[in-house]
C-alpha cells in the first residue's frame, strides 16, 4: 500500500497526516511546535508511525508552514508548498464548491477566495497575532480559563462585552477595564470572539468578496464563539469541517503525491539523525544576508535567507 506523508508545521502547532492511494485519512498527528519544529517533528513521526498498518509504505513526501524549508530539508521531502496553495487543495479536496476558505491559526491569519476550485484571490496577516490563536490563549489566561472552553461560555453570554482586537495591547487594556466594571466572564469572552471576528473581516477580508460557501479553519475553527461571530458578521452559514485543522497537512500530501515517485519509500528512521541548524551574516557583498545552514549527520544539506546564488559552496 503506497500512501502520501503530509506535515503542516507553525509556530504554534504541528500537524501531520497519511493518506492512501485515494486521498482517504488513515493517519493524523496534532501537537504543540513548544518552539522546537525539529522536535515536533521526531515526535509527530512517532504518533503517525504507531497508526500506520505494517505493511504500508510511504512514496511521497509534502511540507508546508512557516518551517517548510527546514522541515522539508529534514524529511527529504517531494513537495515543499506554501500555506495557500496546500490548504486550498486540501480542502477541495473535501469540498469542492468551496469559495472562500476563513483560516485563523496560532500566530497569523489568511483569506483564500476561490472561483471553480482555482485561487483568484487572498490576504494575510502575519504583523501582529491580535486575533489569532495565541491572542485568544493569552486572554483565556488572564480569566484563568482554559483556552478550549472559551467558545462554549461565549454562548451563554447575556450582553456581550465590546472590546477592541485591532491591537494585542488595547485588547488587553480593554478587557482587564470591562472585567473591572462588573462584566461578567461569558460577557467578556463573547466580546472577544466577537472581536476577533470583526477584527478578522476589517483586515484579513478588507475588500475581498466573502461568497458562500464558506469554510472555517484554523485553529480557532474550534472555538464556537469565534464561528457564530462569524455567522452573524456574514450572514450565512460558515462550516467547520472536523479535520479542519488538518487541511494544510492533507494538502501538501496530495500535492506530494503528484510528484515524481521516489525511487525508495520514506523511512521513519530519518528522525533519529543528527540535525543541526547554523545562523550566519555573509559578507561575500553588500547584502549581508542572513543565512541558515541546515546540516545533517555533519554535513550541509540545503541553507536559505540569501538573496545571491552559490552559497553553498561558499
Amino acid at each position: 500500500m503506497n500512501h502520501s506523508l503530509g506535515v503542516d508545521i507553525g509556530s504554534i502547532s504541528t500537524k501531520g497526516v497519511i493518506l492512501d492511494d485515494s486521498g482517504r485519512l488513515i493517519a493524523e498527528a496534532y501537537l504543540l511546535t513548544e518552539g522546537n519544529p525539529l522536535g515536533a517533528v521526531r515526535r509527530l513521526l512517532g504518533e503517525l508511525q504507531a497508526q500506520l498498518p505494517a505493511d504500508s509504505q510511504i512514496y511521497a513526501v509534502g511540507t508546508t508552514g512557516s518551517a517548510r524549508r527546514l522541515i522539508g530539508a529534514m524529511l527529504e521531502a517531494d513537495a515543499v508548498k506554501n500555506e495557500i496553495t496546500a490548504h486550498a487543495v486540501g480542502t477541495l479536496s473535501r469540498h469542492p464548491n468551496v469559495r472562500t476558505i476563513l483560516e485563523i491559526g496560532g500566530q497569523d491569519s489568511k483569506i483564500i477566495i476561490l472561483n471553480d476550485g482555482i485561487v483568484t484571490d487572498y490576504a494575510m496577516n502575519t504583523l501582529c497575532a491580535a486575533g489569532t490563536g495565541a491572542f485568544l490563549s493569552a486572554q483565556a489566561g488572564r480569566l484563568g480559563l482554559a483556552v478550549e472552553d472559551m467558545g462554549g461560555l461565549a454562548q451563554t453570554a447575556a450582553a456581550p462585552a465590546r472590546i477592541a482586537a485591532r491591537c494585542t495591547v488595547f485588547a488587553e487594556s480593554d478587557l482587564i477595564h470591562k472585567a473591572q466594571t462588573g462584566h461578567s466572564k461569558a460577557d467578556l469572552v463573547a466580546g472577544l470572539c466577537n472581536a476577533v471576528a470583526s477584527n478578522y473581516l476589517s483586515n484579513v477580508g478588507k475588500g475581498k468578496k466573502i461568497t458562500p460557501p464558506v469554510i472555517f479553519q484554523g485553529g480557532v475553527s474550534r472555538n464556537q464563539g469565534v464561528t457564530e461571530a462569524f455567522r452573524r458578521e456574514l450572514n450565512c452559514e460558515v462550516l467547520v469541517d472536523p479535520d479542519g485543522p488538518l487541511m494544510g497537512a492533507v494538502g501538501t500530501a496530495l500535492l506530494a503525491a503528484k510528484a515524481p515517485k521516489r525511487a525508495e519509500p520514506f523511512r521513519f528512521e530519518i528522525a533519529a539523525r543528527t540535525y543541526e541548524t547554523k545562523a550566519e551574516t555573509c559578507a561575500g557583498c553588500g547584502n549581508y544576508c542572513e543565512i541558515v545552514r541546515f546540516v545533517r549527520d555533519g554535513v550541509g544539506v540545503d541553507a536559505w535567507g540569501h538573496r545571491c546564488e552559490g552559497i553553498m559552496e561558499s
